[in-house]
């Protein structure tokens, strides 16, 4: 009975692990419940289809990535320490993934998104929120920083934190691509710049 009872977070799992590593058209159920060890017709007990099954796995995953994004963009410190902080475990992610298998697999989120863009409305709208959510925590830290003096006040906008949550997404994009993640030192530097630098006044043309 126990068994049974883990089932769909066995099945879960597995999606998750194998989603991120190998893409969502590559996966069919039946590789998902061999590595769950649970029999395929015990797969549509639990979910109507494998699109269902994926947006299970978007949402524990980020879930779970929510609370790290959370407790690293609050504290005592100033706005800019804590986004460093964020970026930092962000980095040491995919660093210990590639020092474990050898490969960068890179965001579970950002893979899927960029696979299924033209493709599953409701992936996408998981994907949307999930990012949505990503800019609003960045925006409110920048929020912060703007009162403690850490961010530039032209940079406070939720633009600047979709800016940030893009230049995170696509240093680990490029970072999978490369296979290694070297790359990824420079993304701290990258940030702050985004975020510390004045904006350029039009009117005056400086």
């Amino acid at each position: 009975m126990g068994r049974t009872s883990t089932a769909r977070d066995r099945l879960r799992d597995s999606a998750c692990e194998l989603l991120h590593t190998r893409g969502y058209a590559a996966v069919g159920v039946a590789e998902i419940c061999v590595r769950a060890d649970v029999r395929k017709g015990s797969f549509y007990h639990f979910f109507e289809s494998k699109q269902a099954l994926t947006i299970e796995v978007i949402d524990t995953h980020w879930q779970a990535q929510r609370t790290g994004w959370r407790e690293l963009l609050t504290g005592p410190e100033s706005a800019l320490e804590r986004l460093q902080r964020l970026i930092g475990w962000l980095v040491e992610t995919q660093r210990q993934g590639w020092q474990e298998t050898g490969r960068v697999d890179g965001c579970l989120l950002g893979n899927l998104a960029i696979e299924l863009s033209n493709q599953e409305a409701a992936v996408q709208q998981r994907l949307t929120a999930a990012f949505a959510e990503q800019t609003e925590l960045v925006h409110a830290a920048l929020a912060d920083g703007v009162r403690d003096g850490s961010v530039a006040p032209g940079y406070a906008d939720r633009a600047t934190a979709r800016a940030v949550v893009a230049q995170i997404e696509g240093a680990v994009l490029l970072a999978k691509l490369a296979g290694g993640v070297g790359s990824l030192d420079d993304l701290w530097p990258h940030v702050r710049r985004l975020v510390t630098v004045p904006p350029t006044d039009e009117s005056t043309g400086n």
